[in-house]
């Protein structure tokens, strides 16, 4: 029997000396092997004691969790766990997030200076606002670009637009490109185009960011 996770932990290293990041996502688990994306690279499988190029070695597998190596640096991955090495620029601030009763992590934040909530979102590519959320930012997203998405009620108009500031905790970054729907949300993504400039550590229920650039 093997397991194959639709949502995928990710795995954030900055290898030291001059090696490139790598991003290190597992795809799928299999009795002695793993599916490892790395990258954003197409999915691999590799065996217990094999390594990819980029020099990700699969240590063991232990129920749901792999144990990976980069750079002699050992770290055991479980569904949704995330982790990330200290290095990156140093200052840029940080904020910690508990996980709420239902394992999601749920923050409010500054947009434009407008306060809006949101939900931290792996999955999402772009940091996503609702209709009446953008307003209140004063995002003018019926200048962007028009594009259609999946939703489960089927096909919904939503433009792409870029924030001037967002603002999480101690941590504020500029020009952050969104995807603002045509209609209101429960609550705004706090998407990839924000979460890629971060160092994520996910520690049980709580997740530390930490701003990389």
């Amino acid at each position: 029997m093997y397991k194959f996770f639709c949502s995928v932990g990710l795995l954030l290293i900055a290898t030291s000396g001059t090696a490139a990041a790598a991003d290190v996502a597992v795809a799928g688990l299999f009795p002695g092997k793993a599916v490892l994306v790395v990258n954003g690279a197409a999915p691999r499988t590799i065996g217990i004691g094999a390594k990819t190029p980029e020099g990700v070695r699969l240590i063991s597998i232990d129920g749901d969790f792999a144990t990976v190596e980069i750079d002699g640096k050992r770290h055991r991955l479980g569904i949704g766990d995330q982790a990330v090495s200290q290095g990156g620029p140093e200052g840029g601030g940080a904020v910690t997030l508990t996980a709420d009763a239902r394992g999601h992590f749920v923050t409010g934040g500054i947009v434009n200076g407008a306060s809006v909530r949101f939900l931290v979102d792996t999955g999402a590519t772009m940091v996503s606002l609702g209709a009446s959320d953008a307003a209140r930012a004063g995002v003018d997203f019926r200048r962007g670009e028009p594009v259609m998405t999946m939703t489960a009620n089927g096909p919904a108009q939503a433009f792409k637009t870029r924030i001037s500031s967002l603002k999480i905790g101690e941590i504020a970054v500029a020009d952050v490109e969104a995807l603002v729907h045509a209609y209101d949300m429960p609550v705004a993504l706090l998407g990839m185009s924000f979460l890629n400039r971060m160092e994520m550590r996910r520690d049980g229920q709580t997740m530390t960011l930490r701003r990389r650039y």
